[in-house]
């Protein structure tokens, strides 16, 4: 009885797991590049986004000093007020000082602010500068517990929404050590009234204050841009996947599977 040739059955059959396995490859290297490309074209997104933030912080610094009621009218209108100038005039109410943690150029201690109560009677927190660790506390640095009618000339900054992160540590109210700048903990922790409390900060320039504390200045307004960097990453490994493939596809094509 003559044999049945049943080769083209086993090959067909062979060959069904080797299609399936190119296809899920195939499908696989295509999300994969499409992650990498879409991280690529995000970043050069936000490097644009970036640039004109930068450059509109470069002109609001270069502005003229503006009072304090006109930032006062563009937050009630829903205006960024960041990074603009402004100057305004009160006195320290040094008694309600609060301690923000912070580094400045590689030492730890403290941003001092400060209540300043305006003619009006509202408070508006002063980030009066830097002070080092051993000098958190004001006994440690009564020259510069201004009084009387002060001009401060500054930067306006937005209150924030909330925690900034998960990370960051929650304050420490009993201490008066904060970690981010929650206004109205700040100002409930002194018995100030939120109503009475201008909803956003003032960053003091770097006038000098009596034997050199607190150090103004300290506004940090050089942001970080390295998302060009970072589109050429994701698109390098976009290229260096593609590539990848490509030698491979060449090399199987140069060597058939036996028979």
């Amino acid at each position: 009885m003559p044999v049945k040739d049943v080769s083209p059955v086993i090959d067909a059959t062979a060959a069904a797991p080797r299609r399936t396995r190119s296809v899920l490859t195939a499908i696989a290297v295509l999300v994969a590049l499409a992650i990498l490309i879409a991280l690529g074209t995000w970043q050069v997104e936000r490097l644009h986004w970036k640039e004109g933030l930068l450059a509109d912080i470069a002109t609001r610094l270069a502005a003229p000093v503006v009072p304090l009621s006109d930032i006062e009218a563009m937050a009630a209108k829903g205006e960024d007020i960041e990074y603009r100038r402004v100057t305004l005039s009160g006195v320290y109410d040094n008694s309600r000082e609060r301690h923000f943690f912070a580094t400045w150029r590689g030492q730890t201690g403290f941003y001092v602010y400060t209540p300043l109560q305006l003619s009006d009677g509202r408070f508006l927190f002063v980030n009066r500068g830097f002070v080092p660790y051993d000098n958190k506390e004001p006994e440690m640095r009564m020259q510069g517990q201004l009084t009387g009618e002060q001009t401060v000339n500054g930067l306006a900054r937005s209150k924030l929404p909330g925690k900034p992160s998960w990370i960051v540590p929650d304050n420490d109210v009993a201490k008066n050590i904060f970690y981010w700048k929650d206004l109205d903990v700040m100002a409930s922790s002194t018995g100030l009234d939120k109503a009475s409390v201008v909803p956003f900060f003032v960053d003091a320039d770097d006038t000098p204050n009596p034997k050199g504390m607190p150090i103004g200045g300290v506004t940090e307004v050089d942001l970080p841009n390295n998302h060009l960097q970072y589109a050429f990453i994701w698109y390098g490994l976009a290229l260096t996947l593609v590539v990848i493939v490509v030698v491979a596809r060449l090399r199987k094509r140069g060597n058939p599977p036996a028979q």
